[in-house]
């Protein structure tokens, strides 16, 4: 792992075993193919903007390319996952863990409580990992949140883009959604329309996907068991857009 821009055992640095930089502060996670980190540029100028609005300190971009560089070449993996968090004393930690694709569709529920979002990706993520485990131990793969005023807002742990009313849509930030950098390529490929989707017409939503720089696209076999439409051109779509920003 790349500790404060250095190459360091885990048992060295104050981190958990996954992962994870003791404390508080932002992270990105990122895939990587054949150590090519996705939109890497991209995350780290979400994590620039998020330490700005948070008045946390993090390196520059050149700092953090150069240390996900000198892991890659350190730790390579096929498929990978990369982790770069940032806590609020300044420190950083980036690792490079191998991942596993999400080979079959999900069954979500909808969390039965209303959820706080953040515009802001920030650890310990505990709360947001107990709805995905929520969801598990309930019989499904993972879970839709709805905000505080009725609003459908996203994944437990992703962003979500729904089929309604003939259309793709995704929730807009306003509606507690973390501005996710693949939904970003999505609306600026405008692939996806951006407006509020209020629950009471989640039976409307005829095709779903669960999207992130991690996943990609999750396609969405049903939602509290009721069936929907797999759409897997329109995810094999999203794949592709996705590789075309691979590097950079």
């Amino acid at each position: 792992m790349i500790y404060n821009g250095e190459l360091r055992n885990i048992a060295d640095v104050p981190a958990s075993s996954a992962g994870w930089l003791d404390g508080e502060g932002i992270f990105e996670t990122i895939k990587s193919v054949g150590n090519r980190a996705f939109s890497l540029s991209r995350h780290i100028a979400r994590a620039q903007r998020c330490a700005l609005a948070l008045g946390i300190s993090i390196p520059s971009f050149e700092q953090i390319s150069q240390g996900v560089t000198d892991l890659f070449a350190s730790v390579p993996q096929g498929l990978g996952m990369l982790r770069i968090s940032f806590d609020n004393h300044g420190n950083w930690l980036a690792v490079h863990m191998p991942y596993a694709e999400q080979e079959k569709s999900c069954d979500v529920r909808v969390h039965p409580q209303a959820v706080i979002g953040d515009a802001h990706k920030r650890f310990p993520y505990t709360s947001r990992l107990e709805i995905l485990e929520q969801a598990r131990l309930a019989g499904f793969d993972d879970a839709i949140v709805i905000n505080a005023i009725g609003n459908i807002s996203e994944g437990s742990v992703t962003n979500l883009i729904v089929h309604i009313d003939s259309r793709w849509v995704t929730a807009p930030t306003t509606d507690v959604v973390l501005p996710g950098i693949i939904r970003e390529i999505l609306i600026e490929n405008e692939l996806v329309a951006v407006e509020s989707i209020p629950a009471d017409r989640l039976s409307e939503i005829t095709s779903a996907f669960l999207i992130s720089s991690l996943r990609l696209s999750h396609a969405i076999s049903s939602i509290d068991s009721r069936p929907l439409h797999l759409s897997h051109a329109f995810g094999e779509e999203i794949k592709a857009l996705a590789h075309k920003y691979s590097v950079g």
